[in-house]
């Protein structure tokens, strides 16, 4: 008799629950899932980390109700990290995106520690059974841009404010050139390493030092819109990354190559959520509308605008790649012979510069 007074009270419980309101009847419902994420420069306004909070504000707002989110900023690659992911893991949070390459090893080994927990890497290149990484194609707006740039130089000098000589940002340096080269043969780059994603003195330092040395366009791989200004200042033009940043270099700003990484985080988030969330690597492009350009400067000519559309269309439906060949590097070898398209795990470690790049690799 007990049992059955106490089965029917719970029915009775879960019935005038479906009909209280719905702002009480959500006290009955499951938590939203916390995500977490970790960013390694200030948000800002403009730039890597802002894009990618862009992304994480996009998923939020699709997922409304069904997720929470909590972000830690300017965060540095190293001991801090790791501290970072581990107390998003201890404290429930059921998915973690961690968005820088330093980033990887301290993330793999909290994922150990976690295996209930998904971890979600930005451009590296290590997997667990819970974990898994992802990037976006920055090399197929880098070779637009460069289009750009090798039509709107008057001293064929170019000029590359880079972080560090990893894969992703010699694609990038590597396309810009290609895509110049392209339609202007006589173009070169000249490119300058800070050793920081994120610092606004030694970047504009840099560019002041590019400028200085001929090039009359500039672009650069790291986080903030110190490059864009200081080309503004200077009269020369520039392209952002990352972000539009044409508010920080209104007639120097050509175009930038932006990441769109909203669908991506909600699609993962939302694969979490149902359980059919697999570890993996996902490398988006235009195809995936990972990738896209801002707004063109009019200044373009309409005919180069034309050009760059045209191009637009053929990575979207994916019958152009940046890197077919053939690719020869700055000593004349051939790394990719005629008719080939470089793979994806080439790609992945490439570790030279192709012709057309007037400086020289630092030694390891």
């Amino acid at each position: 008799m007990t049992s059955r007074r106490t089965m029917i009270k719970s029915l009775a419980a879960v019935a005038g629950a479906a009909a209280l309101p719905g702002a009480i009847r959500n006290a009955f419902a499951a938590d939203p899932m916390k995500v977490g994420y970790v960013y390694v420069s200030p948000i800002g306004d403009a730039g890597w980390t802002f894009q990618h909070d862009l992304g994480r504000k996009q998923m939020e707002s699709a997922l409304a109700g069904k997720v929470v989110t909590k972000y830690v900023e300017n965060v540095a690659e190293g001991a801090d990290a790791e501290r970072v992911i581990r107390e998003f893991a201890a404290s429930g949070n059921k998915l973690i995106f961690a968005t820088s390459f330093g980033y990887m090893n301290y993330m793999e080994r909290v994922a150990r520690q976690f295996p209930k927990t998904v971890f979600m890497h930005a451009t590296g290149y290590k997997m667990g059974k819970n974990m898994g990484i992802y990037n976006a194609r920055f090399y197929e707006g880098r070779y637009l841009c460069g289009v750009i740039a090798g039509k709107m130089t008057t001293s064929n000098v170019l000029g590359y404010v880079a972080a560090f000589p990893i894969p992703e940002v010699l694609q990038g340096i590597n396309a810009f050139i290609r895509g110049a080269r392209s339609v202007n043969p006589k173009a070169e780059v000249r490119v300058i390493w800070v050793n920081s994603w994120y610092d606004p003195g030694k970047e504009r330092e840099a560019t002041t030092t590019l400028l200085s040395q001929g090039a009359d366009v500039v672009t650069h791989h790291t986080d903030s819109t110190a490059v864009v200004q200081a080309a503004e200042e200077k009269g020369k033009y520039a392209f952002g990354y990352h972000s539009d940043m044409s508010k920080y270099g209104p007639k120097a700003h050509l175009t930038a190559t932006t990441h769109q990484w909203g669908g991506f985080y909600t699609r993962t988030a939302q694969s979490v959520l149902d359980g059919s969330w697999k570890p993996g690597s996902v490398w988006g492009g235009y195809k995936e509308s990972m990738i896209e350009l801002s707004p063109i400067n009019p200044v373009v000519p309409k005919e180069v605008v034309a050009m760059v559309t045209g191009l637009e269309e053929k990575l979207r439906a994916g019958t152009f790649h940046p890197f077919s060949g053939p690719v020869v590097d700055q000593d004349g070898k051939e790394r990719l012979g005629a008719g080939e398209v470089m793979a994806d795990d080439v790609l992945g470690k490439m570790d030279y510069f192709v012709e057309g790049v007037s400086s020289r690799l630092p030694k390891r």
